[in-house]
């Protein structure tokens, strides 16, 4: 795989190694990200970085840069970055050996970012490291510690319609109203361009960190309305599903029970984008949320002939 911009490469997977490799002009290289899964194990001194528990590599990482006089930060995800090396890591949600099945597991594994000296003071704002990243499309890392069960509101699922106070088709105004009139923590869109001229901004998403949801919108004949419901594991409402509570467990767990629920009624199950699964038709699907080294279930609602887009 690979992505190309101006007729120039832009970067490039290697898979069987488990790297990407990110060009500049030239084209040249200028950064390479190992994958957690089947990249290789790179060391920095005496610090092993890859697939490892994320939280024992940010102690490595900083006793090393202690040790060499050199200053740590953390960088978007709330991991260690460290501008003298050029190093900025990472973590993604650990799915095994890849000689074993493939299953979403319930910890994060570390994966990392290695950049030239050039793009080291702020590799992910750079031109190169955005085009194949673009992290303010990410959601930051948000903390450790999930909310306590006893904590949520309880929020009543109806297929295809809603979940909790929210229905499908509700305008920006009305989403507002069903959540207390609290203020979005973040809007995503895109800007729609007509011709040579300014064009409009789409609102794509609202993010309602009180509620713990995020609201997501389309513009099929109009302004834009609600067509789906993302719900944070660590602070969202928890929502049942004939008795399975879906949000906030250890996602491994939830994945097995919805199977299983699944095909003990006789219903097909399909995987989604981000390796969630969700019973066919009835538009729901189990994501995951990190929480520091460990991984939650979240849930995805969202409205018939929705187009989802991770």
């Amino acid at each position: 795989m690979s992505q190309t911009s101006g007729g120039r490469l832009s970067w490039q997977l290697y898979p069987d190694v488990g790297v990407t490799a990110i060009y500049g002009h030239g084209p040249r290289l200028v950064a390479v990200a190992v994958d957690p899964w089947c990249g290789p194990l790179v060391r920095l001194g005496d610090v092993e970085l890859i697939a490892r528990v994320p939280s024992e590599v940010r102690a490595d990482v900083r006793g090393l840069a202690r040790r060499a006089g050199v200053s740590v930060r953390s960088n978007w995800s709330g991991d260690p970055e460290v501008a003298a090396w050029g190093l900025s890591m990472g973590a993604a949600q650990d799915w095994g050996s890849p000689s074993e099945e493939l299953t979403r597991k319930d910890r994060m594994v570390t994966d990392a970012l290695l950049v030239g000296p050039e793009l080291a003071e702020d590799p992910y704002a750079t031109a190169p490291v955005i085009g194949w990243y673009d992290v303010r499309e990410a959601r930051p890392n948000p903390g450790t510690s999930p909310l306590p069960p006893k904590e949520r509101p309880h929020w009543a699922w109806t297929p295809s319609a809603g979940v909790g106070p929210l229905r499908f088709g509700m305008t920006v105004n009305q989403v507002s109203a069903a959540l207390g009139r609290e203020a979005p923590a973040v809007r995503r869109g895109w800007n729609l361009w007509a011709g040579r001229g300014a064009g409009t901004w789409d609102l794509r998403e609202e993010q309602f960190d009180g509620a713990g949801v995020t609201a997501h919108y389309w513009s099929p004949e109009g302004p834009p309305t609600l067509a789906a419901v993302t719900v944070d594991g660590r602070t969202g409402p928890q929502v049942d599903w004939d008795g399975i509570e879906l949000i906030g467990r250890p996602v491994s767990e939830v994945d097995a029970e919805v199977i299983r629920h699944i095909e003990e009624r006789g219903l097909e199950w399909v995987v989604h984008c981000d390796g969630g699964p969700g019973p066919d038709e009835l538009n729901m699907y189990v994501r995951a949320t990190r929480t520091g080294d460990n991984v939650v279930s979240g849930g995805r609602f969202f409205a018939p002939d929705w187009e989802d887009r991770g």
